[in-house]
């Protein structure tokens, strides 16, 4: 099987370096912080996300490199054959779909995030709104 850094895992490198960007960490570090921290639902969900694009990334790689097995110039092609390779095309097609919606997904919520810097220790505190003043009511 490739190497993840081969150019068919694309979608899950950029993902990657969106998520290490976003919170300026490797993601190593940041997917030990998400299993450690039940609090990090997002980053938890982030790194989840990219774990699942990775896998359906070497499942396409997987089913070609079967496929390409399957279909070699020197074996014959039978009935057999013939399910065994229909059922690898499929397999690509849903890792594919799987890819793709894992890929969209993830990089329209990391879209939607921004790094903020850290709050300034010396920065004044926001004022508290005033007190409502008591009104008398006048009837007659």
């Amino acid at each position: 099987m490739p190497p993840p850094d081969t150019p068919s895992h694309a979608a899950s490198q950029l993902v990657a370096q969106r998520i290490e960007a976003l919170y300026a960490q490797p993601l190593a570090d940041l997917e030990d912080l998400a299993d450690a921290t039940p609090e990090a639902t997002l980053l938890a969900a982030l790194t989840g996300n990219h774990s699942d694009l990775a896998l359906a990334e070497r499942h396409i790689d997987f089913q070609l490199e079967r496929l390409r097995e399957l279909t070699a110039p020197e074996r014959e092609i039978g009935r057999l054959e013939a399910g065994h390779i229909l059922d690898c095309a499929r397999r690509i097609a849903e890792s594919v779909a799987t890819r793709d919606a894992y890929a969209k997904s993830t990089s329209a919520v990391l879209g939607g995030l921004r790094r903020v810097t850290a709050p300034d220790a010396h920065s004044p505190a926001a004022p508290v709104p005033a007190a409502p003043t008591a009104t008398t009511s006048r009837t007659r």
